[in-house]
C-alpha cells in the first residue's frame, strides 16, 4: 500500500514539475501573459513549492521512519493542492481549482488508510 502511494505521489510529483517548467519556458505560456506585477510573485511561489516538493521527495526517500514518509506523502498531496491553485489563479480557469479539491479529498483518504495501515489494524476496524 505505501509503495503504491509514494510511487503515484512521484510519478505525480514529476509531472507536476515537468508541467510547471513547460509553462515558464513556453513563450505563449498564461504566465507571460500575466500584469507585470503579479508575474514575479508567482515565480517566487512556483519556486518556492518546488524547492519545498524537492525537499519532501528527500524526507521521502530518507525518511528513517514509515511515520516520516506518511508524513512527507501528505505534504507533497499539500504542495500539488498549492501547484493546482496557483495555476488557477494565474491561468484564471476554474478547473484546476476542482482537481485542487479533488486532490484534497484523495490525499485525505490515502493518509488515512496509510495510517491504517501503519497501525497494524484493517479497513474495516
Amino acid at each position: 500500500m505505501s509503495n503504491m502511494l509514494t510511487s503515484r505521489n512521484i510519478i505525480s510529483g514529476l509531472f507536476i514539475l515537468a508541467l510547471l517548467v513547460a509553462l515558464f519556458v513556453a513563450s505563449a505560456s498564461p504566465i507571460t501573459s500575466l500584469l507585470d506585477w503579479q508575474s514575479p510573485f508567482l515565480s517566487r511561489c512556483f519556486f518556492i513549492l518546488m524547492v519545498s516538493f524537492a525537499m519532501c521527495l528527500f524526507r521521502l526517500m530518507r525518511g528513517p521512519t514509515p511515520a516520516d514518509r506518511a508524513v512527507a506523502i501528505d505534504t507533497m498531496g499539500i504542495l500539488i493542492v498549492g501547484f493546482c491553485a496557483i495555476l488557477s489563479i494565474s491561468t484564471g480557469r476554474g478547473w484546476y481549482l476542482d482537481i485542487a479539491i479533488a486532490w484534497a479529498l484523495q490525499s485525505f483518504i490515502g493518509a488515512l488508510a496509510l495510517a491504517k495501515y501503519l497501525e497494524g489494524r484493517g479497513f474495516d476496524e
